[in-house]
């Protein structure tokens, strides 16, 4: 149910901070160093940049604009590489949870490392596959107003805009656990979505129901959560320095980048971790359903069997429709 994923997924954070924060930390921290530099060079540089500006050529704005796309584009492939790495890592954790094991952030990469490279395949292959469906939507959005009245093309997008989002969510929840089985099962990135495919079959909506509310969750507590740093600002400029001068309106502008990429790092981070672990487990609850995971998860807490493995890596996968229905009762077990 609902309720039990949300309290499994605080559960396996609570048992295990220093691997599920630390990696969610690590996953944050490129775009949150980039926000803080660019807010530092932006406070500091904003007279030399301007005068730069106006005296600029055309062709100089176009290399500008080039170099600062291409360099945003080069960091923010980084950063999805980095993530899903890290998104791969932090399924062991959570695994590790169902089972009242506590996992180090040592224990959690020794454990996953052997897969970082068909997660960063499988990043590969996701970052190819958005590019693609976005030019693809691009060059029809351009033919249809090019090719036509412009007035004309324009009606034609309006249906065209949402139904290409729509089937963009449905694919993106169709592959959503595709990282859980390249670590747990221990399979190639092609394969992790084709299993990803299988799992999520006639579970779409509450998946995707799941999904949607936790990330208005994390949405809407991580906007609370940055309304004092926004508010910041005018503190400082009214009460602690009213009549400051350029400088030290820049240095207070450094000052409030430097903590807002901070906090933003932190808030992103818990929310990060909420949200894979959210993730992992429902992957491991499919699998519960599909393939009588939960009658394998129940032997290991009785036995205690492979302490420091992974639960769910190496067991066989059950032919479809002959896995448990789903864990009720005492199926799942206790991670209170």
């Amino acid at each position: 149910m609902f309720g039990e994923i949300l309290d499994g997924s605080f559960q396996a954070i609570r048992r295990n901070p220093k691997a599920m924060l630390g990696a969610a930390l690590l996953a944050q921290s490129l775009s949150a160093i980039l926000a803080a530099v660019v807010t530092a060079v932006t406070a500091t540089s904003a007279g030399s940049i301007e005068a730069w500006v106006e005296g600029a050529s055309p062709a100089d704005l176009a290399g500008m604009g080039f170099g600062f796309a291409g360099a945003i584009l080069v960091v923010s492939i980084l950063t999805l590489i980095i993530s899903a790495v890290l998104q791969g890592a932090m399924v062991v954790p959570v695994a590790r949870s169902i089972l009242n094991r506590p996992t180090g952030f040592r224990q959690m990469w020794a454990l996953a490392k052997s897969r970082a490279g068909a997660l960063i395949g499988l990043a590969a292959l996701l970052v190819a596959a958005v590019l693609f469906a976005f030019v693809v939507f691009g060059g029809v959005a351009f033919a249809l107003i090019a090719g036509t009245d412009r007035a004309v093309g324009a009606l034609f997008l309006i249906p065209l805009v949402p139904a290409f989002f729509a089937a963009f969510a449905w694919i993106a929840i169709k592959v959503m656990v595709a990282p859980a089985a390249v670590v747990i099962e221990e399979v190639g990135p092609l394969a992790a979505l084709r299993r990803s495919w299988q799992l999520t079959r006639a579970n779409w909506w509450r998946i995707f129901g799941m999904t949607l509310v936790v990330s208005l969750l994390v949405g809407v507590i991580s906007q609370v959560v940055m309304i004092p740093v926004s508010l910041l600002t005018s503190f400082l400029g009214s009460v602690v320095s009213p009549h400051g001068g350029s400088g030290q309106d820049a240095g207070m502008a450094v000052a409030v980048g430097i903590a807002t990429a901070v906090l933003g790092a932190l808030v992103g981070a818990l929310g990060y971790a909420f949200q894979t672990s959210v993730m992992s487990l429902l992957y491991m609850d499919l699998r519960m359903r599909k393939d009588g995971l939960d009658i394998t998860l129940l032997r290991l807490l009785e036995t205690g069997a492979d302490p420091d493995g992974v639960p769910g890596r190496g067991t066989a996968i059950s032919a479809p429709g002959h896995g448990s229905q789903g864990p009720t009762g005492s199926a799942w077990p206790d991670v209170r």
